[in-house]
């Protein structure tokens, strides 16, 4: 842990900038490079270097995990909740904000939704670009998420990319490139940060159903096993079977449009049903919600992606 910037005394408005890695702490080989870099190589604290605090009285980082958040897993999400509930309980902290890669950005954001709830803000951050490219985004979005942080009545988990204010529930990485690669759906963004002060369009994240497992020493074996299947033209049941024999706990399925299932991979889900699997449906659809259910239909998981309904069942399944 290190301070920037910070004094000793109890201030009013100070941020926490946790790091977990990603492109925004990546480097490249060249400037102009920005596809060929290396993600997670600069610490949080080298980060927020010559990226002003504007009316932030104190800033705190800490360095809670380094990776390319392609790799993100259960043992780094349950070291950053705890470090979130942590600071969330210190009086003299006003915000979190959390460096993440983009590629997982929309997971985290929504286990840690889940499971804190938190009435202070709990700002993601990322970048599309290294460090050290000619034209780095990251150092903008950084401020932009320290100035949603600070922001008097915000709460709830957010991102914040390219100057817009998502909510955990509703995001989404909506393009592999372009610097505004984030959306929210059908919800529409939180707000905006424009010249250092957030314009709010909508009201905070509501606070996710408490679904979390109480104790967070558990070993990251010990979480429900959840994994994603998807209904296509002419799929089948084979992959079904075989997560239900190598020990699945849960399986979302991301169906076709209004949470339609292929025939032989809807029959491969309800055995598994029956065999004590708990299933959900979702869509593969960017927008939109899985509405109605037919008799006899797999339990669907409404507005939720079928990455954020594979968190919802596994911490549904653990609490």
């Amino acid at each position: 842990m290190q301070a920037f910037d910070s004094s000793s005394e109890q201030v009013a408005r100070k941020i926490v900038v946790l790091g977990t890695g990603g492109t925004i702490a990546g480097l490249a080989a060249a400037a102009g490079d920005n596809l060929g870099y290396q993600a997670a190589q600069v610490g949080i604290a080298q980060l927020l270097q010559g990226v002003s605090s504007g009316s932030v009285d104190a800033i705190q980082t800490e360095q809670v995990a380094q990776i390319d958040s392609k790799d993100m897993d259960a043992s780094v999400w349950r070291a950053l909740a705890m470090r979130c509930a942590h600071w969330l309980a210190d009086d003299s902290v006003q915000g979190i904000v959390i460096t993440h890669g983009t590629d997982t950005l929309e997971e985290t954001a929504y286990f840690l939704h889940a499971t804190l709830a938190p009435a202070k803000p709990v700002v993601l951050t990322c970048a599309m670009r290294p460090a050290n490219a000619a034209m780095p985004d990251g150092p903008q979005n950084l401020r932009d998420a320290m100035a949603v942080a600070s922001t008097a009545g915000a709460r709830g988990v957010l991102a914040v990319c390219a100057g817009v204010v998502h909510g955990a529930p509703d995001v989404r990485k909506v393009h592999a490139y372009r610097l505004d690669a984030f959306g929210s759906g059908d919800a529409g963004p939180i707000g905006y940060v424009e010249e250092g002060a957030l314009r709010q369009v909508r009201d905070w994240p509501q606070a996710a159903r408490a679904c979390a497992p109480r104790q967070w020493p558990v070993t990251p074996e010990a979480w429900a096993r959840v994994e994603i299947v998807t209904s296509h033209a002419g799929a089948g049941g084979a992959l079904v079977q075989a997560l239900v024999r190598d020990g699945v706990q849960g399986l979302v399925v991301a169906a076709t449009g209004n949470g339609s299932v292929h025939h032989a991979l809807e029959a491969a889900l309800h055995q598994a049903q029956a065999a004590g699997v708990r299933v959900l449906r979702t869509s593969r659809c960017d927008q939109g919600r899985v509405m109605g259910a037919a008799a006899g239909a797999l339990p669907h998981a409404g507005p939720l992606s079928p990455v954020k309904a594979r968190i919802q069942l596994m911490l549904e399944l653990m609490a």
